[in-house]
């Protein structure tokens, strides 16, 4: 037993689970792909000013959850909480708005780190997918990122995910509703931090979970009923292309989603066999996010699903993933001769795209087709003194556990064939 452990609220990855993870990414990435999506890889740390000012000083993420830290050369840096504001930083630092081709379409995938209070499906460490779609402002390029999503999770054969659409405004209407919310949230009995809220964000308070809260919010003024006329109809053109495409959401008036930077179209995904965590992904539209990080003008839309979020309502659905096979045929061979004769096998069987293990360690039969069993291998390839004086590997179904002598010279041919 080792002295270490890993740090509270985080998990390690390893097989067999981890083979889940890595399917779930790559469900995630292929439609992104496939829409003209390249990839994007960001240092895991940046610094904490992309972040407050980003993401927003009253967010939770900026005043309770960044991971800070202070370099020897004095320099103030975070480990990175959430994946637009470096992307978005990423791509103005080479100039990939300038390139000619707007927008810039750009995936990603990593771990977040934010300091919560671990509980199931929340953790201080987390994996996510993400996509953003920089420097056009398009209801299409909105559809177009939701039904992304959708078709990632269709494709792993979830099916019981629900999406919650809303419109947040943009600096036209967004002033006349804040004064709006400002004014009744000044009137009900809220706590300290939450009155402090108010006069920062205080379209945040709306998103409180607590039911306190949620209770005097009843007859919130929402941002539906303040939206100006461009708003509006921007919203009715997503709302439309997402039914076209066979997308069915729910209006949500009350979602914000936690970060300050979103205008406009604003959506989250939510999985109800997940508890009290139900979000599994979510985004939306960040008109002005690069001006606030020192950048031009570059309206973009994007979003960010968990990993780990999207394993567990899997889960709760019982969605058996189709997972390609670790080992399809294991190498058991009984004396040094045999030892070599398999080993060249073993390399000729995997550099022709078969999955194959061997019997390690000079295993004994008994051990090594214990092995075999365990490897979840449909074949086995054993070999003895007497088969190599014969020229021959005995090739065996683990399954029916038939087993038949095969010319060693054409054993390749024979267990891709087997396996068909």
């Amino acid at each position: 037993m080792s002295t270490f452990k890993a740090p509270k609220g985080t998990y390690d990855l390893i097989p067999p689970d981890s083979a889940a993870y890595l399917a779930v990414r790559e469900a995630i990435a292929a439609p992104l792909r496939r829409a003209g999506y390249g990839y994007a890889e960001t240092p895991g740390f940046e610094n904490v000013e992309l972040f407050s000012r980003g993401v927003g000083e009253s967010t939770d993420i900026v005043t309770k959850e960044m991971y800070t830290l202070t370099t020897k050369g004095g320099d103030e840096l975070a480990l990175r909480p959430e994946g637009t504001a470096s992307v978005l930083r990423a791509a103005l630092e080479a100039n990939l708005h300038k390139a000619g081709n707007l927008p810039v379409k750009l995936w990603y995938s990593g771990s977040y780190y934010r300091y919560e209070r671990p509980q199931a499906g929340r953790y201080r460490h987390f994996s996510q997918v993400g996509a953003e779609a920089i420097g056009a402002e398009d209801p299409a390029l909105d559809a177009e990122l939701v039904i992304l999503a959708v078709d990632a999770y269709r494709s792993l054969g979830l099916r019981n995910f629900r999406l919650l659409l809303n419109s947040l405004g943009d600096k036209e209407c967004r002033p006349v509703y804040r004064a709006a919310l400002q004014d009744f949230l000044r009137g009900l009995d809220l706590d300290e931090d939450t009155r402090r809220r108010i006069d920062i964000n205080p379209l945040r308070v709306l998103d409180d979970k607590r039911e306190s809260v949620q209770k005097q919010l009843a007859g919130a003024p929402m941002m539906r009923d303040h939206l100006c006329e461009a708003c509006r109809t921007y919203h009715e053109q997503v709302r439309e292309l997402l039914t076209a495409a066979g997308v069915s959401f729910e209006d949500d008036p009350k979602l914000v989603r936690g970060l300050d930077y979103y205008t406009r179209t604003t959506f989250e995904f939510v999985h109800d066999g997940l508890g009290s965590q139900s979000a599994v992904g979510g985004g939306g539209r960040y008109d002005g996010l690069s001006e606030m990080i020192g950048g031009p003008s570059l309206p973009s839309v994007g979003w960010a699903l968990g990993v780990d979020r999207t394993v567990l309502a899997l889960r709760a659905e019982g969605v058996e993933l189709d997972l390609p096979a670790v080992t399809q045929v294991y190498a058991v061979p009984l004396g040094e001769e045999a030892r070599r004769t398999l080993f060249g096998l073993v390399t000729e069987l995997r550099r022709a795209g078969v999955a194959t293990d061997f019997a390690y360690g000079g295993k004994g039969l008994k051990n090594a087709m214990k092995s075999a069993n365990r490897s979840g291998a449909r074949l086995a390839l054993v070999a003895g003194e007497r088969d190599l004086a014969e020229g021959v590997v005995q090739l065996k179904d683990l399954d029916s556990g038939e087993q038949r002598a095969v010319p060693a010279a054409e054993a390749v041919t024979a267990v891709r064939s087997a396996l068909g």
